[in-house]
C-alpha cells in the first residue's frame, strides 16, 4: 500500500508489551459517511477496512485470489461486499439502518457509521452524527452537490460535528478532472458559507479504485493534500477537547455493595477530577469533596473524560441516578424551560402540547413541546412558518419539562445538551433535539413556598382529595353520571367541584377549537386546574371526552399516586350516536362538523381504567352509586 505505513510486526517481535501498550493508548476517532444515495459510502468504508488491514485473514485471502483473477492487485474488487448487511440491502433495494464498523491503523482506532442516503432514513444519520467527531460528506463527481448533500451537511453542522470532509468520489468516472473537482468544491463552499460552516476539507477520491485513500493519487497530481486515511489519523478528536472542560459526570447508578460503601457510578462527560476536588451535586446544589476514584483495577489518582468510574464523596449528601456531579466552582445550569432545535423522526407529525418522555444524559423527565417558532429549510437555513413538524423536519421550539433538569447548551456539551423524545404510549423515539439555552422566564419564576399545605386543606375538609376523570364518547352519558355522583357526594357533606367539558369551553378554554393540538391543550389546562383544586383538598369531578391516552396519562402524572381515578363511560359508538341529544353526530356525518371524535377524529379507549361503566347494562343512578362506593371505599 504505497504511502501508508502499517508494520506492527517489527514492534511485536521486539517488545510485545510495548506493542500492546501502543494499541491500548491509541486515540479513537468516531466518524460518519453520509450523502446521497449511491454516492459510494459503503464502498468507501470497504476500501478503508481493506487498506487498514482490519478485515479478517480469510477475507484477505479471498481478496488476493480475486485480485489475481482480475489482474488488478485489488483495484477492481467491489469493496462494498466487505461490509456486513449490504447483501440484504441489495436484495431489498434499500439501506436498512446505520452500520457501525471498527478498524485500526498504526496511529489510531476508528469507529465508522455508514449512514443511509435515503431521505426517509435521515433520522439514522442524525443518530450517528450525534456522537461523531468527523463527517465525510460524499459527493458523486458526476452529479455534484445534491439536496441530500445539503441536508446531511446541515444536520452535521447543527449536531456539532467538529470536522467536515467533502469527499468528491468517483473521480475515475470524470477522468480525474481538476476542473470538475474545483467546480463542485466552489458550489459546496457557497452553500457552506451560507449556513455557517466556516471550514471544511475537500479531497478528490475514488473509493472503488483506491485513489486518494491512503495517499495522494498519481492520477491527480494537481492535488497536493494528504490521503483521506492520513487526514483521519491526524484530526483532533472530541474526547481530547472535552478533557479540558469543567468536570461533569451524570450519575448512572448508586453503588452500595456493602453498608460501609456508597459510590456514584457513571461515565465522565467532560473535565478532569482527582481526590480532594470540591464538587457540587445538581440539581440540588449540595456540595462535597471527592474522597476516592474507584475502578475494578483499584483506585485512581485522577480520572478524565471518557472514563467510567465510581466516585465516593467525603460527605453523606443526597445523590441518585439522574443527578450530575460537577466541579463546584463551575457547575452546569438547571432549568425547566428551553429553546431547542428539534429533528422530528416519527411518521406521525409532532403534536404540540402533548407530553413526551425526554431523556438527556441519565435524566428522564416528562416534557411538552409548543408549536414551532419556525421550521428550518435544510438547503438554506431559511426560517419557515410551521404549526407542527413532520418526518425529517427540523424546527426551533419551546420545550418545558415537568421538573428542572441539569443541562448545558449543546454547543458546549453533547451529553448535557442533546436529548431524545419518546412517545409515552408506543415507547418509540420520535425526535432528537439540542438544547440551545434556558428561557429567561424560567430563571425569573420561582416556586413560592406556602405555609398551608395540601394536607392541611384536605384535613380541614375531613377528606382525601381525588380527581374522578370521566372519559368516553360524546353522548356516552359522562355529564349525566358525573352530575349524579356530585349530588351524592354533596349529600354526604363532601367538598366537590365538577368541571364539565362544555362549560369550561365557555370561559377558560373558549379560545380553543377541536383540532388535535387544541384538544390536547384543552386537557392540559383542565388537568392543571384539577390539580390546583385537589391541592385545595377538593374531590374534583371532570367530564371530558379526552380522547387521547397520552393526555389522560399526563394528568395522572400531575397527581400523587392513588388520587387519579379514570372512569371510562363505555358506550358503543352506535348507541351514543343513536342518542345524539345535541345533534352533533348528525352534523359530523353531514360533514359540517369537523374533527368530531368517533367520526373523523379517533378515540383511544382506556386500557386499564380504575372504573368501567357499561351504560348498555347499567342505569345512570346505578353507575353513580358504584363510582361513589369505589371512591369512598378507597378512602
Amino acid at each position: 500500500m504505497p504511502g501508508f505505513s502499517y508494520q506492527p510486526e517489527a514492534l511485536v517481535a521486539e517488545d510485545i508489551d510495548a506493542w500492546l501498550e501502543l494499541h491500548r493508548t491509541k486515540s479513537l476517532l468516531r466518524f460518519i459517511t453520509c450523502g446521497s444515495v449511491d454516492d459510494g459510502k459503503s464502498t468507501l468504508i470497504g476500501r478503508l477496512l481493506y487498506e487498514s488491514r482490519a478485515i479478517f485473514v480469510d477475507q484477505l485471502d479471498a481478496l488476493e485470489a480475486d485480485s489475481k483473477r482480475v489482474g488488478t492487485q485489488g483495484q477492481e474488487i467491489d469493496f462494498a461486499l466487505l461490509v456486513d448487511g449490504l447483501a440484504a440491502e441489495r436484495e431489498q433495494g434499500i439501506t436498512i439502518d446505520v452500520a457501525y464498523r471498527y478498524f485500526s491503523t498504526e496511529r489510531r482506532k476508528f469507529i465508522v457509521a455508514d449512514t443511509p442516503g435515503h431521505e426517509q432514513y435521515t433520522r439514522n444519520m442524525a443518530t450517528a452524527a450525534s456522537t461523531a467527531d468527523l463527517a465525510i460528506i460524499l459527493v458523486d463527481a458526476r452529479k455534484g452537490v445534491l439536496t441530500q448533500t445539503r441536508r446531511h451537511s446541515t444536520l452535521a453542522h447543527l449536531l456539532g460535528v467538529r470536522h467536515l470532509v467533502l469527499a468528491v468520489n468517483k473521480m475515475d468516472l470524470v477522468d480525474y478532472g481538476k476542473e470538475r473537482f474545483d467546480t463542485i468544491v466552489e458550489a459546496y463552499r457557497a452553500f457552506a458559507n451560507g449556513i455557517g460552516i466556516a471550514d471544511f476539507t475537500a479531497m478528490p477520491i475514488s473509493g472503488f479504485k483506491g485513489d486518494g485513500i491512503t495517499s495522494p493519487s498519481p492520477n491527480m497530481p494537481w492535488f497536493s493534500g494528504p490521503g483521506l486515511l492520513q487526514h483521519l489519523e491526524t484530526v483532533e478528536v472530541t474526547l481530547a477537547a472535552d478533557q479540558g472542560k469543567p468536570f461533569r459526570m451524570p450519575v448512572q447508578w448508586v453503588n452500595r455493595p456493602s453498608p460501609d460503601f456508597r459510590g456514584f457510578s457513571g461515565l465522565i462527560a467532560s473535565g478532569t477530577v482527582k481526590p480532594g476536588d470540591p464538587l457540587r451535586i445538581l440539581p440540588s446544589g449540595k456540595t462535597s469533596t471527592l474522597a476516592r476514584i474507584v475502578t475494578a483495577d483499584g483506585d485512581l489518582r485522577q480520572a478524565v473524560a471518557g472514563q467510567s468510574v465510581t466516585l465516593t464523596l467525603a460527605d453523606d449528601v443526597d445523590c441518585s441516578r439522574g443527578d450530575v456531579i460537577a466541579a463546584a466552582d463551575s457547575p452546569p445550569q438547571v432549568s425547566d424551560q428551553f429553546e431547542a432545535t428539534l429533528l422530528w423522526m416519527d411518521e406521525q407529525e409532532m403534536i404540540p402540547g402533548r407530553a413526551y418522555w425526554l431523556k438527556i444524559g441519565t435524566q428522564n423527565v416528562s416534557a411538552t413541546v409548543q408549536p414551532p417558532k419556525y421550521q428550518v429549510n435544510v438547503n438554506t437555513l431559511e426560517h419557515l412558518a410551521a404549526k407542527t413538524l413532520d418526518l425529517n423536519a427540523i424546527g426551533v421550539v419551546t420545550l418545558t419539562t415537568d421538573r428542572p433538569i441539569v443541562f448545558e447548551p449543546y454547543a458546549e456539551s453533547r451529553t448535557l445538551g442533546g436529548f431524545i423524545l419518546i412517545d409515552k404510549m408506543s415507547h418509540a423515539t420520535v425526535a432528537a433535539g439540542m438544547l440551545q439555552f434556558a428561557l429567561r422566564r424560567a430563571q425569573n419564576v420561582h416556586w413560592q413556598a406556602l405555609d398551608i399545605s395540601r394536607e392541611a386543606h384536605a384535613g380541614l375538609k375531613n377528606q382525601r382529595p381525588a380527581v374522578l376523570w370521566f372519559t368516553g364518547l360524546s353522548g356516552s352519558g359522562k355529564s349525566t353520571i358525573a352530575n349524579l355522583v356530585e349530588k351524592k357526594l354533596y349529600r354526604m357533606n363532601r367538598h366537590t367541584f365538577l368541571l364539565d367539558g362544555d362549560n369550561v369551553r365557555h370561559g377558560l378554554n373558549k379560545d380553543l377549537g377541536f383540532t388535535e393540538a387544541d384538544r390536547i391543550e384543552n386537557i392540559r389546562r383542565v388537568g392543571e386546574v384539577a390539580r390546583l383544586m385537589a391541592d385545595a383538598g377538593l374531590i374534583v369531578i371532570t367530564a371530558f371526552i379526552s380522547p387521547f391516552r397520552a393526555e389522560r396519562a399526563m394528568v395522572r402524572n400531575l397527581l400523587p399516586p392513588g388520587e387519579f381515578l379514570e372512569v371510562f363511560i363505555d358506550t358503543p359508538l352506535a348507541v351514543a350516536e343513536a342518542r345524539d341529544v345535541k345533534g352533533l353526530y348528525r352534523k359530523a356525518r353531514a360533514g359540517t362538523l369537523k374533527n368530531f371524535t368517533g367520526i373523523d377524529s379517533p378515540y383511544e379507549a382506556p386500557e386499564n381504567p380504575e372504573i368501567r361503566i357499561d351504560t348498555t347494562a347499567m342505569s345512570p343512578q346505578a353507575a353513580a352509586e358504584q363510582i361513589v362506593e369505589r371512591l369512598l371505599g378507597d378512602r
